[in-house]
């Protein structure tokens, strides 16, 4: 799998209530096919609780801004089929890719996560730029 960062080492971070999430997004090169169009990207995300009391993703909400394609939303459950808690201090790690018409684009969002209080608030998931080229 060829893949290359926009940036190498270009990390994209926010923290809310103690949470901090760092994106690091990738362009797949060899599954893509600007000719049909089609741009895969992949992102990894780290979550980490720098706070002190422990959080729990349970939902995700994603704006995507494709040029090309138009704009969408993706919500849903968790992420990739987990619903992590996060204890001060924890970290919970993730892969995940988005496929966009353009060759570039770009993404953010938040995670609603948590508190064993029953308190609840959303994460904010930096805006991240989705490029085919490297800036």
């Amino acid at each position: 799998m060829k893949a290359h960062p926009h940036r190498p080492g270009t990390l994209f971070y926010r923290i809310t209530e103690g949470i901090r999430v760092t994106v690091t997004p990738l362009y797949l090169e060899s599954h893509s096919d600007p000719g049909e169009p089609r741009h895969v990207f992949v992102y990894r995300i780290r979550i980490e609780n720098v706070g002190d009391q422990p959080a729990q993703l349970r939902w995700r909400h994603w704006y995507i801004h494709d040029p090309v394609a138009g704009d969408q939303e993706v919500e849903g459950e968790g992420v990739v089929g987990q619903v992590p808690l996060i204890p001060p201090g924890g970290v919970h790690e993730y892969e995940s890719f988005c496929v966009l018409k353009g060759p570039e684009g770009h993404m953010e969002g938040y995670y609603e996560m948590h508190r064993p209080d029953g308190s609840v608030f959303r994460a904010a998931i930096p805006r991240f730029a989705l490029r085919t080229v490297p800036e």
